[in-house]
């Protein structure tokens, strides 16, 4: 059976659904689906540019003591 095929005896099968919590799940699936797919498609790649430019801050931050040991960040999540 081809996708268009499906595509068509899903679409008569939710036309003539009458359990509403069976639609309830169909429609959360379908949402989270969408907002999974909207989310890659807002991530965009760093230029290598861009990448170089935040390793040398971050190397800066670095030699400025500006950062956190393992031990720190773990104390700080027990707290969230």
């Amino acid at each position: 059976m081809d996708l268009q095929t499906r595509k068509l005896n899903a679409i008569k099968y939710l036309i003539s659904l009458q359990d509403e919590q069976v639609f309830s799940k169909i429609e959360s699936i379908i949402f989270e689906n969408q907002n999974a797919h909207e989310v890659k498609r807002d991530l965009k790649p760093f230029t290598q540019r861009q990448l170089l430019s935040r390793a040398e801050q971050s190397n800066k931050d670095y030699q400025a003591g500006k950062f956190k040991s393992q031990e720190q960040l773990q104390k700080e999540s027990e707290d969230w």
